[in-house]
C-alpha cells in the first residue's frame, strides 16, 4: 500500500515521502497514529499544494532575512556598563544583552541564540559581532560598549 508520511518516521520515511508499505503496518500503526495517509489522488494533490505554501514561505523568510542583514549594515548597538581601569568591563558583555540593545534602540527582535560571540566582550570599544539569521544568511553588526 503506497502512504504519505505526515510525520517524520524513523527507519520509514520523512515528511512528505511517499512510500509502498505493507498494508498491516499502514492501517494498524500508521494510520491509526496519524503518522501517515493513504496516498489516493486526493491526497497527492493536497500534499502537493502544500509543498509549493511550504517552498513560498521559505522563500519569503529568506527574503525577510537578506532585508534585515541590509539593515545591519549601517547599524551600531550602544551598550553601557561598568568598567574599570584600563577599559576592562566588569564581567562581560553577553549575546542577551546585545539583543535587549537591538529590540531597545533599533526596535528589532532577535533571539539571542542567533548572536554569535566568539569570546565574551569584555573591553569598552567596539566589537563586531556575527548575527545568523538565517541557515544561507548571516550579517555582521557593530556593538559599541561604552562605560556608564
Amino acid at each position: 500500500m503506497k502512504v504519505i508520511f505526515v510525520q517524520d518516521v524513523k527507519g520509514q520515511g520523512k515528511k512528505g515521502e511517499i512510500k509502498e508499505v505493507s498494508t498491516g503496518y499502514a492501517n494498524n500503526f500508521l494510520f491509526s497514529k496519524g503518522l501517515a495517509v493513504e496516498a489516493t489522488a486526493d491526497n497527492l494533490n493536497k500534499q502537493k499544494i502544500a509543498a509549493e505554501g511550504d517552498k513560498r514561505r521559505a522563500a519569503q523568510v529568506l527574503t525577510d532575512a537578506k532585508e534585515l542583514a541590509d539593515k545591519f549594515k549601517d547599524l551600531t548597538i550602544t551598550i553601557k556598563t561598568k568598567s574599570g581601569e584600563g577599559g576592562r568591563v566588569f564581567g562581560a558583555v553577553s549575546s542577551k544583552q546585545i539583543a535587549d540593545g537591538l529590540k531597545e534602540q533599533a526596535k528589532i527582535t532577535l533571539d539571542k541564540r542567533k548572536i554569535l560571540l566568539d569570546d565574551a566582550i569584555k573591553s569598552l570599544g567596539t566589537t563586531v559581532v556575527t548575527v545568523k539569521l538565517h541557515p544561507e544568511v548571516s550579517a555582521e553588526l557593530r556593538v559599541q560598549v561604552v562605560a556608564e
